[in-house]
């Protein structure tokens, strides 16, 4: 593809392959069956709900959503399901993940890998942080788990105390940043919270 950053991706190779997602469905189903159910299904780069409708039916004859406890997800990356997040959440989801990554560049019209441009990327951008603020805001409107990934959790401490503010509950960070951003989130918590969340 000439552009596979916003081609055949995510949701939308699952659903024209649906014997291939099954398969993966299967695997998962199986280690469900031998006793691990910490394995979960988040699908990356939904566009429109009417794919997740289709995705979660898949998903239902598959016989994992009446497994008890199991978890379907989506990721966030995709500016119209940011901004629209509601009609995605109404369909019945456990939990979203932002990738930071792709919808900063999306938003921005930027690839940040071209050096042409790169310089105009930046997850600190007001309106960035006030879209990963909507979508976490969202997600606890809803009584779903709200988490984010990609680099800005990582380099970007003031994003994380907004988003901890906002709600979220979980962050994912690159491993050399893992205690300065679990000593920052304990802090915050104890700040913003008094009673620290277990």
């Amino acid at each position: 593809e000439e552009n596979p950053m916003i081609g055949f991706r995510g949701a939308s190779r699952y659903i024209a392959d649906p014997h291939e997602f099954n398969l993966e469905l299967q695997a998962i189903k199986k280690i469900w069956d031998m006793g691990y159910s910490n394995l979960h299904l988040m699908i990356p780069f939904v566009r429109v709900p009417w794919e997740i409708i289709q995705i979660k039916e898949l998903v239902r004859k598959s016989g994992l959503l009446s497994y008890p406890g199991f978890r379907l997800l989506i990721m966030v990356e995709v500016p119209y399901c940011a901004l629209n997040l509601e009609e995605f959440l109404k369909v019945g989801i456990s939990g979203v993940s932002i990738g930071t990554n792709d919808l900063t560049m999306m938003l921005l019209g930027v690839d940040r890998d071209n050096q042409e441009v790169a310089n105009v990327y930046d997850e600190r951008n007001p309106l960035i942080v006030q879209v990963l603020e909507f979508i976490v805001t969202t997600a606890a409107k809803y009584g779903v788990t709200s988490s984010i990934c990609g680099q800005a959790a990582s380099d970007y401490p003031d994003i994380v105390e907004r988003l901890v503010k906002a709600g979220i509950t979980s962050v994912s960070v690159n491993p050399d940043a893992v205690d300065r951003t679990r000593e920052l989130i304990y802090n915050i918590e104890k700040k913003h919270f008094g009673e620290l969340k277990k």
